[in-house]
């Protein structure tokens, strides 16, 4: 009896453990016919019409979009060979003649990003990638090289247009709308950062309408904190669908790389800046010669204003639009044609997209007293070319 308890009790263990087993490693041969088997209740996200979660998101369609019109821009320069002192010299000459390296010897000035906007070549970049060169070399995303003419630049918004041949075939960028990008949207940075190749980096927009941070004259940024690094100025900034928003221009850096901050030109200043320069070569800003100021609640109270509204006219250009008008430094200068401006920069901009030519009222305030001006708008000058690279 004992041996046959010994037998019963090793087989219903044994028969246990291979339970055990099998339910542990093929769980679907222990369902019922009737249903599933039971499951753990979870909570899950439903969309916003209450159907199923959609798959995990790609980016993939964004960057085939937009990838094949952005392009790598190599520059060069030529730079003054040493000098023999004797160079000059006929005999020296008669017995050496003209020995080789003394003349100009052609250097790598930099390289950068840029984005095809149009089917008969044109190329968007930035002024400081191509400012110091003498030969720019356009490189696509398949392999083909082009030699480039630079078309027009404006420094004062770092942008400049250049043109290839126009192949069959040439990818062009979409553009989004200028007033459609939102701050928390997601961008992608497209570019060719230290030139190791075509890079697309993902971020979203941390702020819009910066300005104040001394890059350039007309300041209008996109703030993201997609990766821009040396090599991606000029490059495309798109949206999720692979339309550009923007060109890549700077970044805040304390060690050379992105520290997430960098900054974008935003489509609203590249279609204004890219039309006139197709046009006319140039970009056209009207300007009126004076000198502006904050005007601080301390300065409102020195001249004894109730509020700090308005913009004081530190200077006036002898001779220039503001000058002949009348306009003299003190003045506070409170609107333009009856629309108020608040600081310098919404001035200067204001001033900058009217037409040379035209007759504008400054509304000022002189020593308290309102005042209205006729003033005919001016040209505003060309910078200078910089010498440095």
């Amino acid at each position: 009896m004992r041996r046959l308890w010994l037998i019963f009790a090793q087989t219903v263990t044994v028969s246990v453990a291979v339970l055990f087993v099998a339910g542990t490693l093929k769980p679907e041969w222990f369902r019922s016919a009737d249903g599933p088997a039971p499951t753990i209740a979870v909570q899950e996200a439903a969309s916003p019409n209450g159907s199923s979660p959609p798959a995990p998101f790609s980016y993939s369609d964004a960057v085939r979009h937009s990838m094949p019109a952005v392009v790598h821009i190599f520059t060069s320069q030529d730079i003054a060979g040493p000098r023999h002192p004797f160079r000059n010299d006929p005999l020296f000459r008669h017995f050496f003649g003209d020995r080789p390296g003394s003349g100009p010897q052609r250097q790598a000035a930099g390289l950068g990003s840029g984005v095809i906007v149009s089917p008969q070549g044109y190329i968007l970049t930035n002024n400081h990638v191509i400012e110091a060169a003498d030969a720019i070399e356009v490189a696509l995303n398949d392999g083909r090289k082009f030699s480039a003419k630079l078309v027009g630049r404006d420094p004062e918004t770092d942008l400049a247009m250049l043109q290839i041949p126009a192949p069959d075939g040439l990818p062009v960028i979409t553009f989004a709308q200028p007033d459609g990008l939102q701050i928390g949207d997601v961008v992608l940075a497209i570019g060719n950062p230290f030139g190791v190749g075509q890079t697309v980096t993902m971020g979203i927009v941390s702020a819009l309408g910066r300005s104040h941070l001394g890059i350039n004259t007309f300041e209008n940024y996109i703030q993201t904190d997609a990766a821009i690094n040396p090599g991606n100025s000029g490059g495309a900034l798109v949206d999720a669908r692979g339309n550009l928003v923007g060109v890549n221009s700077a970044i805040y850096s304390r060690s050379g790389g992105s520290m997430g901050i960098g900054f974008a030109i935003p489509v609203s200043i590249v279609r204004s800046v890219m039309d006139q320069i197709i046009q006319k070569g140039e970009v056209t800003r009207g300007w009126v010669g004076v000198e502006m100021q904050e005007l601080t609640p301390e300065l409102a109270e020195s001249f004894g204003l109730p509020e700090a509204r308005g913009t004081l006219i530190s200077g006036v250009l002898r001779g220039g639009p503001a000058d002949r008008a009348g306009i003299r430094p003190g003045d506070i200068l409170v609107a333009i044609d009856g629309q108020s401006l608040d600081g310098p920069q919404k001035m200067l901009e204001r001033v900058a997209g009217m037409r040379p030519g035209q007759e504008t009222k400054f509304q000022l305030l002189r020593k308290t007293q309102p005042l209205e001006l006729s003033v005919e708008i001016g040209r505003r000058p060309v910078p200078p070319k910089s010498s440095e690279p």
